[in-house]
């Protein structure tokens, strides 16, 4: 005789199953709901929701203008136009040989991250956690952290460079610490109020910006028409130029569809494909153009030498814009507020994958952890602001490898192991590990990819075998590499264990 305490729900063990793979806001409210504060909150439309697909009521249409917005607003701006100057300050390129550099390997590298993105309306999930479907319940553990590290540098590198040019107005009256502080707590507003409020200050954030920026091009644009000669390229210089951008660029493959789960799954993929492609090629090609291109002349320039000293980008642009007098502390303000838009987005999918990193956080809501990425990016970004050009050269040649690598196998498993098609991604085991793969077969090809990838490899502290003769070419090889290994990875894997 069954117990009089024991509920039909507790002993049927398919209403379990379907209880443990409940929507993580349902589960949430059981435990923060009860808080007024949390209740005020969601009443002003802060977004609690974390992980959990969003179910089909829930999802929302006219996507195309908004994913554009999203991603051109989080690149227009400083940083875009500092990791241009790289090219000739850095690897001394050309102008010519730089922008070349610019345009094509953009071209490749913007196409992984907008083509992720059409995944968020098919499956309603976020990117980390629809990687779990190559990577395991426990295996995405690793590239979760390999992403947080990525979202976290690119952070801490906005901050500081928004920090500069914040500190540049005001005739050393305000530190660069205290302009990192208030750029981060511009995007710890929006990113802790979600996704809608971060939609809506994305279509704004660019306009005022990239006026600044054309207005900029007008006053220094007569220095720019005879850069001097540049010593001809050679493929090391290239391809480590071309290594740094891919850091830059395909790194956004890790968070793609956090901004896309809300959509709708039958919109057009090619038109959602196309808005976020032109959302990412359109301001990273101009503004690292700009970037060489006002570096490669910076030298000859009293005025602007001066102001990059230190590789202060802030100030190169404050003493661009001098010339126009307030009017130009007022612009360069501006300028320094344009890498909120990156930061907050950042924050967003930060808070997303620190409860795919410790999934028992799930319970706690998303927006808890916009503080927690705050609290680690202003310190680090203080510590480490004066040494800007060292941060980014050796943060953005080593991100991309990863990253690379990552790319690979989510493509092998979405067409290979599941044949393009979204229905035979199993949505309610998305957190029940035994109904989701291993992670083998992922984690040994992601690994294993660098035995070859760190003999290709050229940083300033290393330089591989392999890379010393043809340069560093890291990234391609991870990408090749892993895709190769995987594929007979995880067929060994579906064999030994199933296929999920």
């Amino acid at each position: 005789m069954s117990s009089p305490h024991v509920s039909k729900v507790d002993s049927d063990p398919e209403k379990r199953l379907d209880d443990e793979t409940m929507p993580a806001p349902i589960v949430e409210k059981r435990g923060w709901s009860t808080n007024w504060v949390t209740r005020r909150l969601l009443r002003m439309g802060v977004e609690e929701r974390g992980i959990s697909p969003v179910p089909l009521e829930e999802r929302v249409g006219h996507p195309y203008t908004k994913i554009f917005f999203i991603w051109f607003s989080m690149n227009v701006n400083i940083l875009s136009f500092s990791s241009g100057t790289l090219g000739p300050v850095v690897f001394g390129l050309g102008l010519r040989d730089s922008c070349l550099t610019i345009l094509f390997f953009n071209l490749l590298c913007c196409a992984p991250p907008a083509y992720f993105t059409t995944w968020g309306p098919k499956l309603g999930m976020r990117q980390m956690i629809i990687s779990r479907y190559s990577f395991g319940y426990y295996g995405i553990i690793l590239p979760c952290i390999m992403n947080l590290i990525g979202m976290i540098g690119f952070s801490i590198l906005n901050s500081i460079v928004g920090g500069q040019a914040l500190a540049s107005v005001s005739d050393d009256n305000l530190s660069w610490t205290v302009g990192i502080v208030v750029i981060a707590a511009i995007s710890l507003l929006v990113s802790f109020c979600g996704i809608t409020v971060l939609h809506w200050y994305e279509r704004i954030a660019w306009i005022p910006v990239l006026i600044t920026f054309i207005i900029t091009l007008g006053i220094g644009g007569k220095h720019l028409s005879n850069p001097p000669p540049a010593i001809p390229a050679t493929a090391p210089t290239v391809l480590g130029f071309a290594a740094t951008l891919a850091g830059f660029a395909i790194t956004y493959s890790g968070l793609s569809s956090d901004f896309t789960s809300y959509f709708r799954p039958n919109i057009s993929s090619k038109k959602l494909f196309l808005s976020a492609y032109l959302g990412f090629l359109l301001p990273i090609v101009t503004l690292q153009c700009l970037g060489a291109a006002v570096a490669s002349v910076s030298s000859s320039i009293p005025e602007w030498e001066t102001g990059y000293e230190g590789g202060n980008v802030g100030g190169l642009l404050e003493a661009m814009l001098h010339p126009i007098g307030k009017f130009g502390k007022f612009l360069t303000v501006l300028l320094s507020l344009s890498v909120a838009g990156n930061i907050s987005a950042t924050f967003y999918s930060i808070s997303l994958n620190i409860q795919i990193f410790i999934p028992s956080l799930v319970i706690v809501p998303r927006y808890i952890f916009s503080l927690v990425a705050t609290a680690i990016v202003v310190p680090i970004s203080i510590v480490g602001a004066h040494r800007f050009y060292d941060a980014l050269v050796n943060f953005l040649g080593l991100i991309g490898y990863w990253a690379s690598a990552y790319v690979a196998i989510i493509l092998i498993e979405h067409f290979v192991f599941r044949k393009n098609d979204p229905s035979l991604y199993d949505i309610k085991a998305w957190n029940v590990p035994r109904r989701l793969p291993s992670g083998l077969a992922a984690l040994a090809a992601g690994i294993s990819c660098f035995g070859v990838v760190i003999p290709s490899m050229e940083q300033v502290w290393f330089t591989g075998p392999i890379a010393k003769s043809t340069g560093d070419i890291g990234f391609e090889v991870a990408f090749a590499v892993a895709g190769i290994l995987y594929f007979p990875f995880r067929w060994l894997e579906i064999h030994w264990i199933g296929f999920v």
